[in-house]
Protein backbone atom coordinates (compact mmCIF):
# COMPACT_ATOMS: atom_id res chain seq x y z
CA UNK A 1 0.00 0.00 0.00
CA UNK A 2 1.11 3.52 -0.66
CA UNK A 3 3.00 5.09 2.04
CA UNK A 4 0.78 7.86 3.86
CA UNK A 5 3.07 10.42 3.45
CA UNK A 6 2.13 10.23 -0.25
CA UNK A 7 -0.53 12.59 -1.33
CA UNK A 8 -3.18 10.60 -3.21
CA UNK A 9 -4.80 10.98 -6.82
CA UNK A 10 -7.77 12.91 -6.61
CA UNK A 11 -10.57 12.03 -9.02
CA UNK A 12 -9.95 15.39 -11.12
CA UNK A 13 -6.89 13.71 -13.10
CA UNK A 14 -7.30 9.95 -12.28
CA UNK A 15 -6.32 7.20 -15.23
CA UNK A 16 -8.26 4.62 -15.62
CA UNK A 17 -6.63 1.88 -17.51
CA UNK A 18 -9.04 -0.65 -19.56
CA UNK A 19 -7.27 -3.92 -18.78
CA UNK A 20 -7.28 -6.45 -22.07
CA UNK A 21 -5.13 -8.35 -24.29
CA UNK A 22 -7.50 -6.80 -27.38
CA UNK A 23 -8.24 -3.23 -28.53
CA UNK A 24 -12.09 -4.08 -29.28
CA UNK A 25 -13.69 -1.64 -30.83
CA UNK A 26 -15.70 -1.41 -27.23
CA UNK A 27 -12.86 -0.95 -25.20
CA UNK A 28 -11.41 2.00 -27.70
CA UNK A 29 -14.88 3.73 -27.45
CA UNK A 30 -14.66 3.25 -23.72
CA UNK A 31 -11.33 4.82 -23.35
CA UNK A 32 -12.22 7.94 -25.51
CA UNK A 33 -15.19 8.78 -23.88
CA UNK A 34 -13.57 9.14 -20.56
CA UNK A 35 -14.85 11.63 -18.34
CA UNK A 36 -13.34 15.22 -18.79
CA UNK A 37 -10.62 15.14 -16.33
CA UNK A 38 -10.21 11.44 -16.27
CA UNK A 39 -7.69 10.05 -18.94
CA UNK A 40 -8.38 6.43 -19.78
CA UNK A 41 -6.59 3.86 -22.33
CA UNK A 42 -6.34 0.44 -23.36
CA UNK A 43 -3.08 -1.85 -22.31
CA UNK A 44 -2.56 -5.07 -21.66
CA UNK A 45 -1.91 -6.68 -18.17
CA UNK A 46 1.52 -6.87 -18.28
CA UNK A 47 2.25 -3.41 -19.74
CA UNK A 48 -0.71 -2.15 -16.61
CA UNK A 49 2.04 -4.31 -13.95
CA UNK A 50 4.38 -2.14 -15.15
CA UNK A 51 2.86 1.10 -15.55
CA UNK A 52 0.13 1.65 -12.65
CA UNK A 53 -0.14 2.37 -9.39
CA UNK A 54 -1.65 3.28 -6.11
CA UNK A 55 -3.08 6.17 -7.92
CA UNK A 56 -4.67 4.67 -10.86
CA UNK A 57 -7.61 2.18 -11.51
CA UNK A 58 -7.95 -0.59 -13.82
CA UNK A 59 -11.17 -1.75 -15.06
CA UNK A 60 -10.66 -5.88 -16.21
CA UNK A 61 -11.63 -7.07 -19.57
CA UNK A 62 -10.35 -9.95 -20.22
CA UNK A 63 -12.04 -12.42 -22.28
CA UNK A 64 -12.55 -16.32 -22.43
CA UNK A 65 -10.02 -17.56 -24.72
CA UNK A 66 -10.81 -18.42 -28.60
CA UNK A 67 -9.93 -21.89 -27.88
CA UNK A 68 -12.85 -22.11 -25.17
CA UNK A 69 -10.85 -23.79 -22.25
CA UNK A 70 -10.25 -21.12 -19.88
CA UNK A 71 -9.64 -17.29 -19.38
CA UNK A 72 -7.29 -15.16 -21.57
CA UNK A 73 -4.14 -14.42 -19.40
CA UNK A 74 -3.64 -11.39 -17.12
CA UNK A 75 -5.80 -12.43 -14.05
CA UNK A 76 -2.54 -12.74 -11.63
CA UNK A 77 -1.59 -9.23 -13.55
CA UNK A 78 -4.79 -8.17 -12.14
CA UNK A 79 -4.41 -9.59 -8.89
CA UNK A 80 -0.92 -7.79 -8.07
CA UNK A 81 -2.85 -4.50 -8.94
CA UNK A 82 -5.19 -5.00 -6.58
CA UNK A 83 -2.50 -5.91 -4.02
CA UNK A 84 -0.95 -3.01 -4.82
CA UNK A 85 -3.73 -0.54 -4.25
CA UNK A 86 -5.03 -0.02 -7.88
CA UNK A 87 -8.58 0.87 -7.38
CA UNK A 88 -10.15 -2.26 -9.11
CA UNK A 89 -13.29 -2.63 -11.27
CA UNK A 90 -13.98 -6.02 -12.79
CA UNK A 91 -11.84 -7.84 -10.30
CA UNK A 92 -10.18 -11.28 -10.74
CA UNK A 93 -12.94 -12.87 -8.53
CA UNK A 94 -15.46 -11.28 -10.85
CA UNK A 95 -13.93 -12.43 -13.95
CA UNK A 96 -13.80 -15.66 -13.22
CA UNK A 97 -17.49 -16.13 -11.97
CA UNK A 98 -18.57 -14.84 -14.61
CA UNK A 99 -16.44 -16.95 -17.56
CA UNK A 100 -16.55 -20.13 -15.56
CA UNK A 101 -20.57 -20.68 -16.37
CA UNK A 102 -20.21 -23.68 -13.33
CA UNK A 103 -18.95 -20.63 -11.17
CA UNK A 104 -21.68 -18.65 -12.10
CA UNK A 105 -24.06 -21.05 -11.92
CA UNK A 106 -23.36 -21.69 -7.72
CA UNK A 107 -22.73 -17.73 -7.21
CA UNK A 108 -26.78 -16.98 -8.88
CA UNK A 109 -28.29 -20.03 -6.85
CA UNK A 110 -26.50 -18.86 -4.00
CA UNK A 111 -28.00 -15.50 -4.71
CA UNK A 112 -31.51 -17.52 -5.05
CA UNK A 113 -31.21 -15.42 -8.25
CA UNK A 114 -33.81 -18.10 -11.83
CA UNK A 115 -31.11 -19.88 -13.61
CA UNK A 116 -31.24 -23.31 -15.48
CA UNK A 117 -30.04 -25.59 -13.44
CA UNK A 118 -26.54 -26.61 -14.37
CA UNK A 119 -24.08 -29.50 -14.03
CA UNK A 120 -20.48 -30.31 -14.60
CA UNK A 121 -19.73 -32.84 -17.06
CA UNK A 122 -16.04 -34.43 -16.94
CA UNK A 123 -17.08 -38.03 -18.53
CA UNK A 124 -18.18 -38.17 -21.55
CA UNK A 125 -19.59 -41.65 -21.43
CA UNK A 126 -21.55 -41.37 -18.05
CA UNK A 127 -25.44 -41.20 -17.84
CA UNK A 128 -26.83 -37.63 -18.21
CA UNK A 129 -26.57 -35.78 -14.97
CA UNK A 130 -30.28 -33.99 -16.20
CA UNK A 131 -33.29 -35.18 -18.12
CA UNK A 132 -33.89 -34.87 -21.45
CA UNK A 133 -34.40 -31.74 -23.34
CA UNK A 134 -30.82 -30.10 -22.16
CA UNK A 135 -27.75 -27.92 -23.41
CA UNK A 136 -24.24 -28.93 -23.88
CA UNK A 137 -21.98 -26.50 -23.78
CA UNK A 138 -18.38 -25.68 -22.65
CA UNK A 139 -17.46 -24.64 -19.24
CA UNK A 140 -15.82 -21.41 -20.35
CA UNK A 141 -17.69 -20.78 -23.46
CA UNK A 142 -18.74 -18.07 -25.88
CA UNK A 143 -20.09 -16.42 -29.14
CA UNK A 144 -22.51 -20.16 -29.03
CA UNK A 145 -19.52 -22.09 -30.59
CA UNK A 146 -20.41 -25.82 -29.55
CA UNK A 147 -23.55 -25.11 -27.95
CA UNK A 148 -25.85 -28.30 -28.38
CA UNK A 149 -29.38 -29.15 -27.97
CA UNK A 150 -29.88 -32.26 -26.98
CA UNK A 151 -33.26 -33.45 -26.70
CA UNK A 152 -32.94 -37.23 -26.31
CA UNK A 153 -30.23 -39.55 -25.12
CA UNK A 154 -29.57 -40.16 -28.83
CA UNK A 155 -28.67 -36.93 -29.42
CA UNK A 156 -26.50 -36.31 -26.55
CA UNK A 157 -24.70 -39.62 -27.21
CA UNK A 158 -23.78 -38.38 -30.90
CA UNK A 159 -22.94 -34.26 -29.63
CA UNK A 160 -20.30 -35.91 -27.33
CA UNK A 161 -18.90 -38.05 -30.17
CA UNK A 162 -17.62 -34.90 -31.58
CA UNK A 163 -17.17 -32.96 -28.20
CA UNK A 164 -15.43 -35.56 -26.30
CA UNK A 165 -12.35 -34.96 -28.91
CA UNK A 166 -12.15 -30.77 -27.90
CA UNK A 167 -9.18 -29.61 -26.25
CA UNK A 168 -11.59 -27.23 -24.19
CA UNK A 169 -13.52 -30.66 -23.15
CA UNK A 170 -9.89 -32.56 -21.99
CA UNK A 171 -9.04 -29.40 -19.86
CA UNK A 172 -11.86 -28.01 -17.93
CA UNK A 173 -14.68 -30.51 -19.29
CA UNK A 174 -18.46 -29.43 -20.48
CA UNK A 175 -21.67 -28.27 -19.02
CA UNK A 176 -25.16 -30.26 -19.17
CA UNK A 177 -27.76 -27.45 -18.61
CA UNK A 178 -31.46 -27.30 -18.53
CA UNK A 179 -33.19 -26.22 -21.60
CA UNK A 180 -35.23 -23.15 -21.01
CA UNK A 181 -37.77 -22.91 -24.30
CA UNK A 182 -35.98 -21.43 -27.14
CA UNK A 183 -38.21 -18.39 -28.63
CA UNK A 184 -35.70 -17.62 -30.70
CA UNK A 185 -35.24 -14.37 -28.86
CA UNK A 186 -33.82 -13.19 -25.54
CA UNK A 187 -32.66 -9.77 -23.68
CA UNK A 188 -29.16 -8.58 -23.00
CA UNK A 189 -28.30 -5.87 -20.34
CA UNK A 190 -25.55 -4.45 -20.07
CA UNK A 191 -25.04 -3.56 -16.04
CA UNK A 192 -22.23 -0.90 -14.74
CA UNK A 193 -21.90 0.23 -11.43
CA UNK A 194 -25.31 -1.29 -9.92
CA UNK A 195 -27.16 0.48 -13.07
CA UNK A 196 -28.83 -0.81 -16.25
CA UNK A 197 -27.15 1.20 -18.56
CA UNK A 198 -28.29 -0.48 -22.07
CA UNK A 199 -30.18 -3.29 -23.56
CA UNK A 200 -31.11 -4.81 -26.62
CA UNK A 201 -33.30 -8.14 -27.57
CA UNK A 202 -31.42 -10.20 -29.82
CA UNK A 203 -33.46 -12.35 -32.14
CA UNK A 204 -32.19 -15.25 -33.56
CA UNK A 205 -30.98 -15.98 -37.30
CA UNK A 206 -33.72 -17.82 -39.53
CA UNK A 207 -33.90 -21.63 -38.48
CA UNK A 208 -31.14 -21.14 -35.46
CA UNK A 209 -32.45 -21.43 -32.01
CA UNK A 210 -28.91 -19.86 -30.41
CA UNK A 211 -29.14 -15.47 -30.12
CA UNK A 212 -25.56 -15.02 -30.91
CA UNK A 213 -24.60 -12.45 -32.55
CA UNK A 214 -21.78 -14.54 -33.71
CA UNK A 215 -24.73 -16.58 -35.31
CA UNK A 216 -26.18 -14.36 -37.49
CA UNK A 217 -28.23 -12.91 -34.68
CA UNK A 218 -29.74 -9.52 -35.01
CA UNK A 219 -29.54 -7.31 -32.16
CA UNK A 220 -32.94 -4.54 -31.96
CA UNK A 221 -32.83 -1.43 -29.14
CA UNK A 222 -35.32 -2.05 -26.13
CA UNK A 223 -36.53 -0.57 -23.15
CA UNK A 224 -36.33 -3.66 -20.51
CA UNK A 225 -38.94 -3.70 -17.91
CA UNK A 226 -38.26 -2.72 -14.12
CA UNK A 227 -38.41 -6.65 -13.76
CA UNK A 228 -35.33 -7.47 -16.20
CA UNK A 229 -33.55 -4.73 -14.93
CA UNK A 230 -34.07 -5.64 -11.25
CA UNK A 231 -32.72 -9.05 -11.60
CA UNK A 232 -29.84 -7.96 -14.12
CA UNK A 233 -28.66 -5.25 -11.51
CA UNK A 234 -29.53 -8.65 -8.58
CA UNK A 235 -27.08 -11.25 -11.42
CA UNK A 236 -23.93 -8.52 -11.80
CA UNK A 237 -23.81 -7.99 -7.60
CA UNK A 238 -23.87 -11.72 -7.44
CA UNK A 239 -20.91 -12.20 -8.80
CA UNK A 240 -19.77 -8.56 -7.63
CA UNK A 241 -19.28 -7.34 -10.99
CA UNK A 242 -18.88 -3.38 -12.42
CA UNK A 243 -19.27 -4.06 -15.66
CA UNK A 244 -20.39 -6.98 -17.06
CA UNK A 245 -23.52 -8.09 -19.76
CA UNK A 246 -26.30 -10.49 -18.77
CA UNK A 247 -28.14 -12.43 -20.77
CA UNK A 248 -31.89 -12.84 -19.84
CA UNK A 249 -34.25 -15.78 -21.25
CA UNK A 250 -38.06 -15.07 -20.78
CA UNK A 251 -39.84 -17.54 -19.05
CA UNK A 252 -43.77 -15.83 -19.57
CA UNK A 253 -45.24 -12.83 -19.26
CA UNK A 254 -42.87 -10.24 -17.41
CA UNK A 255 -40.58 -13.25 -15.88
CA UNK A 256 -36.91 -14.10 -17.02
CA UNK A 257 -34.12 -16.64 -15.95
CA UNK A 258 -30.33 -15.27 -15.90
CA UNK A 259 -28.76 -17.42 -18.59
CA UNK A 260 -25.27 -15.88 -18.60
CA UNK A 261 -23.08 -13.34 -17.72
CA UNK A 262 -20.43 -11.51 -19.44
CA UNK A 263 -17.46 -10.32 -18.00
CA UNK A 264 -15.96 -8.45 -21.54
CA UNK A 265 -19.16 -7.91 -22.96
CA UNK A 266 -19.20 -5.92 -26.08
CA UNK A 267 -21.83 -3.35 -27.25
CA UNK A 268 -23.12 -0.74 -29.44
CA UNK A 269 -24.40 2.58 -29.88
CA UNK A 270 -27.87 0.33 -30.51
CA UNK A 271 -27.90 -0.18 -26.82
CA UNK A 272 -28.53 3.36 -26.01
CA UNK A 273 -30.85 5.03 -28.36
CA UNK A 274 -30.33 9.31 -28.17
CA UNK A 275 -27.39 8.80 -25.83
CA UNK A 276 -23.36 8.00 -25.84
CA UNK A 277 -23.69 4.28 -24.14
CA UNK A 278 -20.10 4.45 -23.64
CA UNK A 279 -20.38 8.08 -21.92
CA UNK A 280 -22.49 6.24 -20.23
CA UNK A 281 -20.93 3.47 -19.03
CA UNK A 282 -18.01 5.62 -17.96
CA UNK A 283 -19.47 7.94 -16.00
CA UNK A 284 -21.23 5.27 -13.88
CA UNK A 285 -17.77 3.52 -13.35
CA UNK A 286 -15.90 6.87 -12.57
CA UNK A 287 -19.05 7.72 -10.32
CA UNK A 288 -18.45 4.44 -8.28
CA UNK A 289 -14.04 5.09 -8.30
CA UNK A 290 -15.62 8.19 -5.89
CA UNK A 291 -16.77 5.76 -3.08
CA UNK A 292 -13.41 3.74 -3.46
CA UNK A 293 -10.74 4.92 -0.40
CA UNK A 294 -7.55 4.51 -2.89
CA UNK A 295 -9.24 7.56 -4.84
CA UNK A 296 -10.44 9.74 -2.74
CA UNK A 297 -12.16 13.36 -3.34
CA UNK A 298 -9.61 15.21 -1.67
CA UNK A 299 -5.98 14.74 -1.45
CA UNK A 300 -4.75 13.49 1.78
CA UNK A 301 -2.12 15.38 3.12
CA UNK A 302 0.83 13.64 4.86
CA UNK A 303 0.51 12.80 8.73
CA UNK A 304 2.02 15.77 10.98
CA UNK A 305 2.48 17.73 7.70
Amino acid sequence: MPPRARRARTMRDVRIAIVSTHATNTNLRLAAAAPRGTRSFVVAPDDALRELDFRDAALGRLDVRPTLDGIEQGLAQLAALEERGVAMLNAPLALQLAHDKLATASALTAAALPHPRTRAVDDADAPSPLPFPLVLKPRYGSWGRDVVLCADEAAYRNAFSTLRARAWFAASGALAQELVRPLAHDLRLVVAAGDVIGAVKRVAAPGEWRTNVALGATRHPVDPSPAACELAIAAAAAIGADLVGVDLLPVGPGRYVVLELNGAVDFSPVYAPGADVFELVMSALVSRLRTEPVLPLEPIEALGA
